[in-house]
């Protein structure tokens, strides 16, 4: 069975519970198939192949019809209630919207090119001011891994959700103990793990002095931070660096 995301954002939880810890987030209108029930709980698959639990509350049947994406906007919702939508939120066809905008899929193409000079330029910006939340994959709160894949899926390029994932896709460039050989809008992966397996994501955003746009813990949220800084975190942070990947752009 197939259904959407009814709520703003629906949460993808460990446990089929509330109290559950939350692994990640489906928004507005994205689909889902579910995979089992226990209860009120599902058990649910999203578009990346990301599975989790989710209460039955969260979600509905979809409207047929072309869905636009949401660059931040407040539609009518199917009880007259306004509902925010986050970026990156599906908007149904024929929704009233109140407040900011959204895109057709012809649309989202042109005003996000899968090239390296936009995909940098909505790392820097898209999520401006957005704090570090687990699992989070919006601007209202996102961690490493949920601001990369939402960034790329702008852009028409679909990633895996959790940064080991993401280390995966792509061609490798650059070398452990230093970043070299980077190009804007690389991925760059570090790792505070004594196995050294990814356990943070920045995207490259070229130029000089070298820089990385990336939703940290340590900077509490979106940041954008130069690689060859004498700031203490950031020494901290490339001396964990693993390797970087580079995403097929044009």
């Amino acid at each position: 069975m197939t259904l959407r995301v009814r709520s703003s954002v629906a949460p993808l939880l460990a446990e089929p519970r509330i109290s559950s810890e939350q692994i990640s987030q489906l928004p507005s209108g994205h689909s889902l198939t579910v995979m089992t029930t226990q209860g009120e709980w599902l058990r649910v698959c999203g578009a990346d192949g990301y599975q989790g639990w989710t209460h039955r509350g969260y979600v509905g049947e979809g409207a047929e019809g072309t869905w636009l994406t949401s660059l931040g906007c407040t539609i009518v919702s199917e009880t007259g209630a306004l509902l925010p939508l986050p970026l990156g939120a599906l908007v149904p066809p024929n929704a009233h919207i109140v407040d900011g905008g959204a895109l057709s899929p012809g649309e989202l193409r042109a005003a996000f090119p899968p090239t390296r000079v936009s995909v940098t330029r909505a790392a820097r910006t898209a999520f401006s001011g957005s704090p570090y939340a687990w699992g989070g994959v919006t601007p209202w709160g996102a961690d490493c891994s949920g601001f990369v894949q939402t960034i790329f899926a702008l852009h028409g390029i679909a990633l895996p959700r959790d940064a080991w994932q993401q280390a995966q896709a792509g061609s490798p460039v650059g070398k452990p103990g230093g970043i070299t050989d980077i190009m804007a809008a690389d991925l760059l992966f570090f790792s505070s793990r004594d196995d050294r397996r990814p356990t943070h994501v920045g995207i490259a955003l070229g130029g000089s002095p070298p820089a990385m746009a990336h939703v940290a813990l340590g900077r509490g949220g979106h940041a954008v931070d130069r690689w060859d800084g004498d700031d203490a975190y950031v020494r901290t942070l490339v001396s964990q660096f693993v390797a970087g990947r580079r995403i097929p752009l044009d």
